[in-house]
């Protein structure tokens, strides 16, 4: 028997396996993606949830009287150091304010989930704030009260907070949720992430702060008018 014959059909047997590998792998991947947000679904008093056209899903819901929009940014542009995936927690009730004001740690100029960039007025970095934060706004003599930013400068001690804006239109704090490994990115270029649904102990602390920020807002409008 010619020895081509089987190695023809080891290489056939390979090939259709491989097929099956990346089928299942694919399939794999759009139910974890679609699943991101499940475990999250406890934490609020109904909403709705639809899939968006990364394969992630955006939520709506509300805890209480106050409502919530969560969205999920993959970012996986070839000259970040590595891929990451944001995810964008939004209070989407209107404040009494008349110009946005936008906190980004470390800005680069190329986040695909923020205006940042959009906005005319750059101002200095408030104190209490780490240095690398960065201040934009569209109307630097409207800007809400100091003593707001002094009361939550803590949100960028750590490395997870990106942005937060806080604008006429909610509030809205973005998170780095994850990266993709860094072995298997700079070997193989592979940016699998969002295989694991959001933990809530992530989120809870997150829309407890959107409302903390709300409240003082509020207040210290009230006693600035």
């Amino acid at each position: 028997m010619s020895p081509l014959i089987p190695l023809g059909l080891a290489f056939a047997t390979l090939g259709l396996w491989l097929g099956w590998r990346l089928i299942t792998e694919s399939r794999a991947r759009t139910a974890a993606r679609a699943a991101y947000f499940s475990a999250l679904k406890p934490l609020f008093d109904g909403g709705e949830t639809r899939l968006q056209p990364t394969g992630f899903p955006r939520m709506t819901g509300k805890r209480g009287a106050i409502s919530f929009d969560l969205q999920v940014i993959p970012d996986t542009l070839t000259f970040r150091k590595l891929p990451a995936l944001w995810v964008l927690v939004t209070l989407p009730e209107p404040l009494p304010l008349t110009a946005t004001l936008d906190l980004m740690a470390r800005p680069a100029g190329n986040e695909p989930f923020s205006h940042f960039s959009d906005l005319p007025h750059m101002l200095p970095t408030p104190p209490g704030l780490p240095a690398h934060v960065a201040v934009r706004t569209d109307d630097a003599t409207r800007i809400p009260p100091a003593d707001l930013l002094a009361r939550h400068a803590d949100l960028f001690l750590g490395d997870a907070v990106k942005e937060l804006v806080i604008s006429p239109k909610g509030l809205r704090i973005v998170v780095l949720a994850e990266e993709a490994d860094r072995g298997r990115y700079l070997i193989f270029r592979e940016a699998e992430m969002g295989m694991t649904p959001l933990d809530p102990a992530r989120l809870t602390p997150l829309l407890d702060r959107l409302r903390a920020i709300r409240e003082d807002v509020l207040t210290l409008t009230k006693d600035t008018a």
